[in-house]
C-alpha cells in the first residue's frame, strides 16, 4: 500500500482546494433496493422511507441512476474502481464468500486516491469483492463453488488483499452475502470470534415458510439479525471519533456497503411487522432508519453542512422479496420498471440515488443525467481536485457539475448494463439496445427458457415512449440496431468509454452470449 500510495503522489496533479471543497464523503451502499422501495423516488409505493425522502428534500434526486451490474460483486468493482467489472476476470455471477481478491493489484480506488490526499478512509459493512484467506489446499479462482472449500480455510490466520489493502484505515464487516459462508464479523484482516460452528441462517420464505441459507461455518453467537444493527453502531463510532478533526481540515471518507435489503430478509426483532406488509418491507424500514441514524449523527457532531452523503443500492430488488405478495398489497419494488435484479431490464440495474451536501448542493432538486455507480470515482476526483491516472477509472464520468447545478457541462452520454448471465445492453439518449433474447436474468423469459425461445436475439426500446420495455422495436429501426452494435463494440475494444488511451480489458469480452443449443454443440466436439 505504501508504494502505491507514493505512486499516486507523483501522478495526480493536485489543485489548491479549502476545507468546503474537501468534504467528507458517506457513500451509503444498500443491497437489492428497488427504485420503488423508496417513497420520495415511488409516490405509489406502500413502504415508509422518511429518513431517504428527507435526505431528498435536502439534497438531489438522480432518476436516472444505474448500477454497473444488475448483481452485487461487479457493482462494487465499479464503485471502488470506476471501472466496469466485464472488464476484469469476472464476466458473469458474483463472488462467493470464500473467492480470491478481484481487484487487482496496484489498480487505483476511490478509497486509495482519497487515502493518498490525507483522508481517514474506513470500510463498514459487506464487502463482496473477495479477499485471500489463509488455506490449507487448492484454491478456487471465481465463485461461490468455492463455498464448498469451506474446511481447508485457517480462520485463526490473517485475511490478506481485504478492504485494507485497496485503501481503507479500517475495516469492519462481512465478507459476502449472509446467505454465504463464513458467517462472522472481520475485524481489519482477522476473524474476532473463530468460526468453531456450523451453521445456517433461518429466513422467511415463500408461502410463510422458513427456509435456510447454506450451511457452513459460524462464530458462536453469530445472528444474521444483528448484522445492520451492528455496521450502523461502528458507523457511528467512527463518525463520533472523526468529527473534531473533520472540522479543523482532516476529512474522512465512510464506504457503508449495507447487508439489506438483500436476502436473509433478517430484521432484527422491534422491527419486525411495522410496515404491515411483510419482513422484506420490515427489512426496508430498517434500512432506511440506519440511514437516518447516520444523518443525525453528522448533524448533531456539527459536520453535516460540510458532509457528503450519497444513498443507492448495488441493483434491482431480489425476487426473494416476494414480489406477487407486495403488488398484492399495492408496492412494486421495482415500479415502473420490467424485470428486477439480475436482469438486463431496467428493474435489474436502475437504482435510486439521492445526495446531499449542503455547503454546495441545493436541496429539492431532481435530475435525469443519465449516471453509472462507476462515476462516484471520478466525481471525488473532481471534488477534492485531481486529476486521475490514465490507466484508472476507465468508464468514471464525474457527476459534480450536475450536483452543483452547472448546466450546459457535458457528463455522461452512454452506459453499458449487464446481466448475471453476462448479456450486454447500451443506452443511449432514450434508445435501449440488449444484445439478447430474454431477461439475461432470472425473470421471464429466462435465459434457455421456452418462453425465450423464438425471440428475436436483439431488443431494442425506445424508454422515452416505453419505460417498462414492452415492445421491441428492432426491427423497424435497424439503422439504429447497427449503430449501436458498433459503438458498444468500440467502448468494449478501448478498454475504456472515457477520453484518453485504450487501455486493456482482463480477458477476452465476449459481447454475446452462447445459446444453450451452441453450447451444446461446442461440448460436442
Amino acid at each position: 500500500m505504501n508504494r502505491l500510495l507514493a505512486l499516486l503522489c507523483l501522478t495526480f496533479v493536485a489543485v489548491a482546494a479549502s476545507a468546503a471543497d474537501k468534504p467528507n464523503i458517506i457513500f451509503i451502499l444498500c443491497d437489492d433496493l428497488g427504485t420503488g422501495d423508496v417513497k420520495c423516488l415511488n409516490p405509489e409505493g406502500k413502504i415508509a422511507t422518511p429518513h431517504m425522502d428527507r435526505l431528498a428534500k435536502e439534497g438531489m434526486i438522480f432518476t436516472d441512476a444505474h448500477s454497473g451490474s444488475s448483481v452485487c460483486t461487479p457493482t462494487r468493482y465499479g464503485v471502488m474502481t470506476g471501472r466496469y467489472a466485464w472488464r476484469s476476470k469476472l464476466q458473469s455471477g458474483v463472488l462467493g464468500g470464500l473467492s480470491p481478491r478481484l481487484i487487482e493489484q496496484g489498480r487505483l480506488t476511490v478509497a486509495s486516491m482519497l487515502k493518498g490526499l490525507g483522508y481517514s478512509t474506513h470500510c463498514v459493512g459487506k464487502w463482496h469483492l473477495g479477499m485471500d484467506w489463509v488455506r490449507k489446499g487448492d484454491v478456487t479462482e471465481l465463485g461461490i463453488e468455492s463455498e464448498g472449500q469451506v474446511n481447508n480455510v485457517d480462520y485463526t490466520q490473517p485475511i490478506t488483499n481485504g478492504p485494507t489493502s485497496v485503501g481503507f484505515d479500517t475495516y469492519f464487516g462481512i465478507s459476502a452475502s449472509l446467505d454465504m459462508v463464513p458467517y462472522c464479523f472481520i475485524e481489519n484482516d482477522r476473524v474476532p470470534a473463530t468460526p468453531t460452528e456450523t451453521m445456517k441462517l433461518a429466513m422467511n420464505g415463500s408461502g410463510g415458510k422458513m427456509s435456510f441459507t447454506r450451511e457452513g461455518p459460524g462464530s458462536p453467537g453469530f445472528r444474521g439479525e444483528d448484522v445492520l444493527p451492528s455496521f450502523t453502531k461502528r458507523a457511528l463510532k467512527i463518525i463520533d471519533e472523526k468529527s473534531a478533526g473533520a472540522k479543523k481540515g482532516a476529512p474522512f471518507f465512510i464506504y457503508m456497503p449495507l447487508n439489506s435489503p438483500h436476502t436473509p430478509i433478517l430484521p432484527s426483532e422491534k422491527w419486525q411487522g411495522k410496515s404491515g406488509l411483510s419482513l422484506y418491507a420490515d427489512f426496508v424500514m430498517e434500512t432506511d432508519d440506519a440511514i437516518g441514524q447516520i444523518m443525525r449523527a453528522t448533524e448533531e457532531a456539527g459536520i453535516a453542512k460540510d458532509t457528503l452523503i450519497i444513498v443507492t443500492s448495488d441493483n434491482g430488488c431480489s425476487p426473494q422479496a416476494n414480489f406477487p405478495e407486495l403488488i398484492a398489497k399495492g408496492h412494486n419494488p421495482s415500479g415502473v420498471m420490467r424485470g428486477h435484479k439480475a436482469d438486463i431490464f431496467d428493474g435489474g440495474h436502475r437504482v435510486p440515488f439521492i445526495a446531499r451536501w449542503p455547503a454546495k448542493v441545493k436541496g429539492g432538486q431532481t435530475t435525469g443525467q443519465l449516471t453509472c455507480l462507476t462515476d462516484f470515482t471520478a466525481t471525488a476526483a473532481e471534488i477534492v481536485g485531481v486529476k486521475l491516472p490514465d490507466n484508472a477509472a476507465e468508464d468514471s464520468f464525474s457527476f459534480l457539475p450536475v450536483l452543483l447545478g452547472e448546466s450546459g457541462k457535458a457528463t455522461r452520454q452512454s452506459i453499458i448494463h449487464h446481466s448475471i448471465n453476462g448479456s450486454f445492453a447500451l443506452r443511449e439518449g432514450a434508445w435501449k439496445l440488449e444484445l439478447c433474447a430474454g431477461s439475461g436474468g432470472w425473470s421471464d423469459p429466462r435465459p434457455g427458457s421456452p418462453g425465450e425461445k423464438g425471440l428475436p436475439n436483439t431488443q431494442l426500446y425506445n424508454l422515452e415512449s416505453d419505460i417498462a420495455e414492452k415492445t421491441n422495436v428492432q426491427d423497424k429501426n435497424p439503422e439504429i440496431v447497427a449503430k449501436m452494435t458498433a459503438q458498444l463494440e468500440k467502448i468494449v475494444a478501448n478498454g475504456r468509454s472515457t477520453p484518453g488511451t485504450p487501455q486493456q480489458n482482463a480477458v477476452e469480452v465476449v459481447l454475446r452470449k452462447p445459446t444453450p443449443i451452441a453450447k451444446a454443440k461446442k461440448k460436442a466436439k
